[in-house]
């Protein structure tokens, strides 16, 4: 039986508010990110703006992914009244030149994206939603090569 039946509503509005925590989750790591992409200092951080420049757009492409797909299931986008500030982790350093709270704070917010986002395809799968299930994996796939060439950036700075 298909996600968008009457008799899966209950399961649908459970699906649309994990897609909307998603869609949160990617708009404060853009906030995050354009932030940590301007203020870095220092020769070394250059890779990691770039980067971080590069992944602004994928994210923000992301968070409309799961916002057209709130919308297809019969839910509502939230609007930045309902938006609740939780990636503490990826706050600016006090310290310009620290390069490597910022690299943590990354690693850290594609492992959370990574976790929520295999919740999301289990429960859509368990639900009988492939077209939510394949979209995040393709989501998931991003999210992953993120966090792992981050990881490469973190293992090159503690070397140092």
């Amino acid at each position: 039986m298909s996600i968008l039946s009457d008799d899966k509503r209950a399961e649908r509005e459970q699906l649309i508010e994990l897609l909307a925590q998603a869609y949160w989750m990617e708009l404060e790591t853009v906030m995050s990110y354009i932030a940590n992409s301007i203020n870095p200092d220092g020769v070394r951080a250059r890779e990691v703006v770039d980067s971080l420049e590069q992944d602004i757009q994928e994210e923000l492409g992301h968070a409309q992914q799961f916002g057209r797909r709130i919308k297809e299931l019969y839910g509502t986008v939230p609007g930045s009244e309902e938006f609740n500030a939780v990636q503490s982790y990826l706050q600016p350093p006090s310290d310009n030149i620290d390069i490597e709270h910022v690299i943590k704070g990354v690693i850290e917010a594609e492992s959370g994206a990574i976790d929520h986002y295999n919740k999301i395809i289990e429960f859509a799968e368990e639900h009988g939603d492939p077209v939510t299930a394949d979209m995040v994996t393709t989501i998931l796939a991003d999210e992953e090569g993120h966090r792992r060439m981050f990881e490469g950036f973190l293992r090159e700075y503690e070397r140092d």
